[in-house]
């Protein structure tokens, strides 16, 4: 582990973005730093040093350099808090991700004729166990409630987020589902099937496998109405998140994403979608009719580019998230973008400084509806 500037950078090798990343500070060694006035970035509005967006409002704003927690990030006296339930969940039990890993050490080859395409031959079926935690709203006592699944947890930054948003009135009272991945990163591994795979497989083995569970063993009723779910995760899981709303919006229609993977990391290779994620900015959003998502998105100008072997040109972070930026402005999504000075991939500052606004900012516009109910 090493110091970069005020921060710590957690010595981790990265691919697409290993889960731990979200602790990472500003940088990987050769990370150059964005500037986001750069010729062909969004326009954006550039806030005072410390500020962020007002969560009443869409657009594009560049924030930073010092990113220092909010208030809302620290338990409160005085502040009910939820309770968190944690249980595991095993391959052996799932029908749809039995279980896959690349071996240790190894990566993958570009195909010579096709250097959009990586060649895994190291990835083999594998068993994983992994974490689940729950979080109930303090004074829950029956109903239907809305809720946020969230990625590469478990995040008790979020449960605590909650606490104080729901006593404040921010948000509605909702329960946060915040599942682990089942390991590894990247092309090959089950992280990366589950998270950058262009599909509804992961929205539904939620549906299928996760929320029934919740349901069953805590005795939560769960919204069906799609305006009442959101998703939430950082890089890749970022990339599950929006990956689980655009395939299937019936479900979910609220989006918040760290430092998202939208660029080129599918696997396996899948000709109708060669590009993976990148494709949402190159073709998907523009040449689609609006979907009714809403989406706050964030990104760092010390955030990763090109850190692998593909070096095929959809493998900016940045760069794509201002793309996707431009394409969300121009088919009139509701979005708000938030470029951070000083900040790397998945940085625990930033989102520690920004996460009650911008979950305040998701769920700005709901209302119950007679839909939630069974």
């Amino acid at each position: 582990m090493r110091r970069v500037g005020s921060k710590l950078f957690l010595g981790i090798a990265i691919t697409g973005c290993a889960a731990t990343s979200a602790e990472a500070g500003p940088g990987r060694p050769g990370d150059p730093v964005r500037d986001p006035h750069s010729p062909g970035y969004v326009a954006a509005t550039e806030l005072p040093d410390g500020a962020v967006p007002s969560p009443n409002v869409d657009g594009n704003f560049i924030i930073g350099p010092t990113h220092v927690p909010a208030p809302e990030m620290a338990p409160a006296a005085g502040v009910a808090k939820g309770t968190v339930y944690t249980f595991t969940m095993r391959s052996s039990e799932s029908r749809i991700y039995p279980g896959i890993a690349r071996t240790e050490g190894t990566f993958g080859t570009p195909d010579p004729n096709n250097p959009a395409k990586l060649v895994v031959t190291t990835s083999h079926p594998a068993p994983y166990v992994r974490k689940v935690s729950i979080y109930v709203p303090a004074g829950y006592a029956g109903g239907v409630l809305p809720f946020i699944v969230g990625m590469d947890g478990p995040d008790p930054a979020l449960f605590t987020a909650l606490d104080s948003l729901i006593a404040e009135r921010r948000v509605p009272p909702m329960v946060a589902i915040s599942i682990g991945n089942g390991g590894g990163d990247a092309q090959g591994s089950e992280r990366g099937l589950e998270y950058d795979t262009m599909s509804p497989r992961y929205a539904e083995w939620v549906e299928t496998e996760v929320l029934p569970r919740v349901e069953q063993q805590y005795h939560v009723r769960l919204s069906h109405d799609p305006n009442a779910r959101a998703a939430t995760g950082t890089s890749s899981g970022a990339a599950a998140a929006l990956i689980m709303a655009w395939y299937r919006p019936d479900l979910y229609r609220r989006v918040l994403s760290y430092s998202g993977t939208f660029i080129n990391q599918q696997w396996p290779y899948n000709p109708a979608m060669p590009h993976g994620a990148w494709t949402f900015h190159e073709s998907l959003i523009p040449k689609t009719p609006r979907k009714p998502i809403r989406l706050w998105l964030e990104v760092g100008d010390q955030d990763l580019f090109n850190p692998n072997v593909m070096r095929d040109g959809m493998h900016d972070w940045v760069l794509a998230n201002e793309a996707m930026a431009r394409v969300l402005a121009a088919k009139g999504y509701h979005y708000q973008f938030v470029f951070a000075r000083n900040s790397g991939h998945g940085d625990r500052d930033t989102k520690l400084q920004t996460l009650p606004e911008a979950l305040e900012w998701l769920w700005k516009d709901y209302r119950p509806s007679r839909a939630s109910s069974r």
